[in-house]
């Protein structure tokens, strides 16, 4: 946990809340799982709707999300997790076991949950904390990581990785168009000094990109690459395909639903894939934030929310878990 996200209030305003609460219409005493709880937004409208009869469990792999999260959800039927909702099954499994009052409230509620819901962007306090390194102009490490006892950096991947090895992460976690010129820019100025920082990434995409395409850009021109570095260095794929098809088929009781935020082409695709296949049943057509709302938060607007329902085929025994990297 980093010192400013520690010590800090929220700056995170939650995507489409009104249209969450309409998706999963939790209903007093109902199990929520908030897979992505962050700094508590969406979970605290969902814990109104619940009632102290409701539980309510939220997991988030950055700690200092959870630490945000608690002094927002300060009640005796709600339990906060640090890890990832791709393993949520075995983090509750864990609680059940170290905790007898948790353990009698999940038995209470047939060990299945009603309603679950996963938020897939970044917050806006991750975006804040210079020290985490997911803002183009952020002066601290270049880390991205959501939990800095998980795998290597991104500044680290950035200077082991081979030419080859960081346009393919660019091509398919960022859908990078100059994927080969920015990976080789990469590798040419870390032979001349490491790059360590955000701000020194961001400078370097601009300066490997073709000056029309960088006058030309509507977004940041190192916002496609800042996507695949943060993709890759978590596996957020990865724990998106289990959580989807693994994990929560085996949380969610028949007739549950789950509700998902994706903010790119490549989770929404993973999403609706995931929605026709066996375990869930697509309710609706996707929807995005209202003018208003993008109005007054602009990092809403490439939002778009599917809502599924469990469906009553049940899941085979835990494979193995896609293991933290």
């Amino acid at each position: 946990m980093t010192g400013a996200s520690a010590n800090h209030s929220s700056v995170h305003r939650p995507v489409m809340p009104r249209e969450v609460l309409a998706a999963l219409d939790p209903r007093p005493g109902h199990v929520v799982l908030d897979g992505t709880v962050g700094a508590g937004g969406h979970a605290r409208l969902l814990l109104s709707r619940i009632g102290p009869q409701g539980l309510l469990i939220g997991i988030d792999r950055d700690p200092a999300m959870v630490s945000l999260a608690a002094r927002v959800l300060d009640a005796p039927n709600v339990w906060l997790l640090t890890g990832s909702y791709a393993r949520a099954d075995g983090l509750i499994d864990r609680l059940a076991a170290e905790d007898s009052r948790f353990a009698f409230a999940w038995t209470q509620h047939e060990a299945a949950v009603d309603c679950a819901l996963l938020d897939l962007g970044w917050s806006s306090d991750q975006l804040a904390d210079a020290g985490r390194g997911f803002a183009f102009d952020a002066s601290g490490t270049l880390d991205m990581r959501y939990s800095v006892e998980v795998g290597p950096a991104a500044w680290e991947l950035l200077e082991t990785a081979t030419q080859e090895e960081i346009a393919d992460w660019l091509r398919r976690y960022g859908e990078e168009r100059y994927a080969d010129r920015i990976a080789a820019e990469i590798v040419r100025r870390r032979g001349e000094k490491p790059i360590r920082r955000a701000d020194e990434l961001a400078r370097l995409v601009i300066d490997a990109l073709p000056q029309s395409v960088v006058v030309r850009a509507r977004r940041h021109p190192a916002t496609r690459v800042f996507q695949a570095l943060r993709i890759r260095v978590n596996r957020e794929l990865e724990e998106l395909q289990q959580g989807l098809n693994q994990t929560l088929p085996r949380l969610v009781r028949p007739g549950g639903r789950l509700a998902v935020i994706s903010f790119h082409s490549l989770e929404d695709r993973y999403v609706k894939k995931a929605f026709s296949g066996p375990w869930w049943r697509a309710l609706g057509k996707p929807v995005t934030p209202t003018a208003t709302e993008v109005q007054v938060n602009p990092r809403s607007r490439s939002a778009k929310l599917r809502v599924a329902e469990r469906t009553s085929r049940m899941p085979e025994p835990p494979a193995e878990e896609c293991a933290e990297q």
